[in-house]
């Protein structure tokens, strides 16, 4: 079983991926009299195929223990996933390059608190990964028609931590 680290969440290292979702060094201005602050346009909402659309969902996740066997990853080819959480609790965020075979070796990062990320439409990821509590987070995904979610079992199982 091959191990992968944890690595810390930043801009720079999930930019192949997708979009940190964060305030901090997001662009921002403020609104309503002064009263309060935007931060704008903090992901890039992919939505293609037949009848597509933004949605935004609610989801409850349970924790999961560290170290974590992972064996799958799942990608949507005809939207991007967002996960904004509502709480402090950090998340585990799992993604994976695209290879001529499939996805290659998993990539593991660690939010911090007020991280969300926006997984780019066709990357291959983990499912959502709550640490430490039962989370609820905000979700802006695609709904539609079609097949959107394909999944890939490795051969091997790689264990996070």
């Amino acid at each position: 079983m091959k191990t992968i680290e944890i690595r810390e969440l930043t801009r720079e290292a999930f930019a192949p991926f997708g979009q940190v979702i964060e305030q901090d060094g997001a662009h921002n201005f403020p609104i309503n009299a002064g009263k309060c602050t935007r931060y704008h346009d903090l992901a890039n909402i992919e939505t293609t195929g037949e009848k597509a659309r933004p949605m935004i969902s609610l989801l409850r996740g349970e924790p999961y223990p560290l170290p974590l066997e992972l064996k799958m990853v799942e990608r949507h080819p005809l939207g991007s996933q967002a996960f904004i959480p509502l709480g402090e609790s950090p998340f585990l965020v799992v993604v994976a390059e695209e290879t001529e075979n499939g996805p290659a070796e998993p990539i593991a990062f660690r939010t911090a608190p007020g991280q969300g990320v926006n997984i780019g439409r066709n990357i291959w990821h983990g499912i959502l990964t709550p640490l430490e509590t039962v989370s609820d987070f905000a979700v802006v995904d695609r709904a539609g028609e079609g097949v959107n979610l394909e999944e890939h079992f490795y051969d091997e199982t790689f264990l996070i931590r």
